[in-house]
């Protein structure tokens, strides 16, 4: 009898082998946990590549046959067991917060407000860098053990699907997402949103990503009229009349959320001014405690922290006065104040005529504790914004501080360079502190083993560029010659440059392209090959960052060109990790200081690759000149408009074939950089250990969420 009780053990049906399997599946812990994605990618591989990398799709779709397989596969089991047990493990481990923070913190609880989350490309409710900086927080919550909630909006057709037609114009497809397959869980609790004066009712779903919560609010239902379950539909689609409508369920409706939910947040983070109305709807409520606008709008301010993510002014919301008085009718009358005061706490410059009302400023006058996401940003927000700040006599007193971005490392770093950390840097993981930095001692990396790591990481990201560009030609209708062709391009041992962003023109991503000869002749000598991956999306309603795209698919159908410079549609986060892994050279060139911090450019460190980049955002912070190199032109010389792009991109060609060819073709007797490995390594040392979120998180508890709370760090 005990035999067969513990045999049973052993083998589950396929029914509780199926339970464990998508229990497993809705934890988002395993997008950053390589032995979870490997077991789920064992279960049918063709099928995890079909189903995009989404566990609970492939185990709707797994056939009966398979599942009686694997509970018959001793070895298989085994495996889930050990990532059921790390997962348990990893989520009770005694974390890094708790451990430094609990006498001081109290009952701290952070909530996290942002319009998009990039937690994995199986979940597509990202839009591009700041979607990806709010996933990468929440997952560095999580193995923080930092007490933080987040809060946001699920989208039934998330961003738009990229493709482009036989002429480089960009293709908008919409696509209608099954919630069933996303692993998000309903709570079976709503709340009534109001929007100017009707109510609109949101279901909130919950997403468990570790050990952090992520409430998404969802009007797609039977309740609602037609045009209000169409509010959630697309992120960042429509018109204003859609912004404002989504930012009111963003701020306001979040609010209520965590009312319904009985959180009780001690502290409120908005991730840019898309979630401003939360700060504008406690204050309506403090006012009601109060009797004050004053003492309630210092209340909420003390407890408010903001993040400003962009100098560029299309960055920022603004709303007409009008728009604003017909979707808050009533809170002038809520805030006692006169209507044109509370438009003031909205305006850039109060009392001037037809002067909109600015998220981003109603963020700066609600919140207490502001700051940009890097050193350099932080300083041009300070001066882009002093004339909020009356009390501010010169640019440095304005109270805006600033965190620089980081990446969520586990997150990025490819599963090929797992063992080579494991050898020489022996990283802990489970419990890690913000200090630690395993990346200090990348100098014991033998070059020869670094640089093997380094090829298998671009061969197999020629491979998949391959494949994909394949699945392009195909769905383009391309002759069966250039589908062929496709399998053929690019070079497994050629130095590999990236490009891979948001097409916002100021980050010009055709200006390599500016001399098309003088590249033609960096890109096809035969000795020293080069060649360009770009990939990125322009806003539908961004005809001058789709025209960037355009540009740059035609000149890769250029016969000159052709196989040796590639355009990826439809950029997400699995572009993004093979880019970044496999890429030799990750290249950036904003128009200075346009680039707030950018993140893509730490991925590249992280598997021995190297940075070349204006210096702009978070890489004047790194760059030393012994890890990267710096596209700069002669000291003194100014330049706006074309002589700017035409000044920079001589500045890039001169590096390039100056500096950066010559340093990855000069080979040691094994066919080894050394001089290149040298930098890589340096890089490492110099990058990975500072800019990630771990060390990024561990800066606003510091400095933002403990005053915040009440509490001096």
């Amino acid at each position: 009898m005990a035999k067969t009780a513990a045999t049973s053990r052993r083998s589950p049906t396929p029914a509780t082998l199926r339970t464990r399997l998508e229990s497993l599946a809705r934890n988002l812990y395993w997008t950053w946990d390589a032995e979870m994605q490997q077991l789920f990618a064992g279960l049918e591989p063709l099928l995890w590549e079909a189903c995009r990398h989404n566990p609970i799709r492939l185990l709707q779709q797994l056939g009966a046959d398979r599942m009686a397989a694997l509970v018959a596969d001793a070895s298989f089991l085994r495996r889930l067991g050990a990532c059921e047990r790390a997962l348990r493990d990893a989520l009770r481990a005694k974390a890094w917060f708790p451990r430094t923070h609990r006498g001081k913190a109290g009952r701290l609880r952070v909530a996290y407000f942002c319009a998009e989350y990039a937690l994995h490309e199986s979940f597509p409710q990202y839009s591009g860098g700041l979607g990806v900086l709010a996933g990468d927080h929440l997952k560095s919550a999580s193995d923080l053990g930092i007490p933080l909630v987040g809060v946001g909006l699920l989208y039934r057709s998330g961003y738009y699907v990229q493709s482009f037609a036989p002429d480089g114009k960009t293709v908008v497809g919409t696509p209608a997402y099954d919630f069933t397959q996303f692993p998000i869980t309903d709570t079976r609790k709503h709340v009534r949103v109001p929007i100017g004066k009707r109510f609109v009712k949101a279901r909130i779903w919950q997403v468990q990503v570790g050990r952090v919560p992520l409430y998404l609010l969802d009007t797609d239902v039977p309740a609602n009229a037609r045009k209000d379950r169409a509010l959630t539909h697309q992120l960042y689609g429509g018109d204003n009349e859609l912004r404002i409508q989504q930012e009111i369920l963003l701020g306001v409706g979040g609010l209520l959320a965590l009312d319904k939910l009985a959180i009780r947040p001690t502290v409120f983070h908005l991730n840019e001014g898309h979630a401003a109305f939360c700060a504008l709807e406690r204050l309506r409520r403090a006012v009601r405690q109060y009797k004050s606008v004053e003492k309630a709008a210092k209340s909420v301010r003390a407890s408010t922290v903001f993040t400003t993510h962009t100098p560029v002014p299309a960055g920022h919301d603004r709303f007409s006065a009008r728009m604003m008085m017909r979707y808050f009718p009533n809170m002038p009358r809520d805030l006692k104040l006169a209507r044109a005061d509370f438009l003031a706490v909205g305006q850039e410059h109060p009392g001037r005529k037809d002067d909109p009302f600015c998220m981003t400023v109603l963020a700066l006058n609600l919140s207490a504790h502001c700051n940009g996401v890097s050193k350099l940003h932080g300083a041009v927000s300070r001066e882009m914004w002093q004339g909020l700040f009356a009390e501010a006599r010169t640019v440095d007193e304005v109270p805006i501080g600033h965190v620089t971005n980081g990446i969520h490392t586990r997150t990025w770093l490819a599963a090929e360079v797992r063992p080579l950390y494991d050898r020489y840097l022996t990283p802990t993981w489970v419990g890690s502190s913000p200090e630690d930095d395993w990346w200090r001692h990348a100098d014991r990396i033998p070059a020869s083993e670094l640089w093997r790591i380094r090829s298998l990481l671009r061969k197999r990201l020629v491979h998949f560029v391959r494949r994909r560009i394949v699945e392009q030609r195909l769905r383009a209708g391309a002759p069966s010659s250039a589908v062929g062709d496709a399998y053929g391009i690019l070079d497994e041992n050629a130095l590999t440059v990236g490009f891979a962003r948001r097409f916002a023109t100021y980050k010009r991503a055709p200006l390599i392209f500016r001399d098309p000869d003088r590249l033609e002749t960096l890109l096809c000598d035969p000795q020293r090959p080069v060649q360009l991956l770009f990939a990125g999306k322009a806003h539908p309603a961004d005809q001058q960052g789709q025209a960037f795209a355009q540009a740059i698919h035609e000149y890769a159908e250029q016969e000159r060109f052709r196989g040796r410079v590639v355009l990826l549609e439809n950029y997400d986060m699995e572009i993004g990790r093979l880019l970044t892994a496999g890429c030799d050279l990750w290249l950036n060139n904003p128009i200075r200081p346009r680039e707030a911090s950018g993140t893509s450019g730490m991925k590249p460190p992280l598997h021995g690759g190297l940075n070349c980049s204006i210096l702009d955002g978070w890489w004047p912070e790194a760059y030393d000149g012994t890890n990267g190199w710096a596209i700069a032109a002669d000291e003194g010389e100014a330049a706006t408009g074309e002589a700017l792009d035409r000044r920079d991109a001589e500045a890039l060609y001169r590096v390039l074939t100056d500096e950066i060819v010559p340093c990855f073709y000069d080979r040691d007797s094994a066919d080894v950089p050394q001089r290149w490995m040298e930098m890589a390594k340096r890089s490492m040392q110099t990058v990975c250990g500072q800019f990630n979120t771990h060390r990024m998180l561990a800066d606003y508890v510091s400095r933002y969420y403990l005053p915040a709370h009440g509490v001096n760090a």
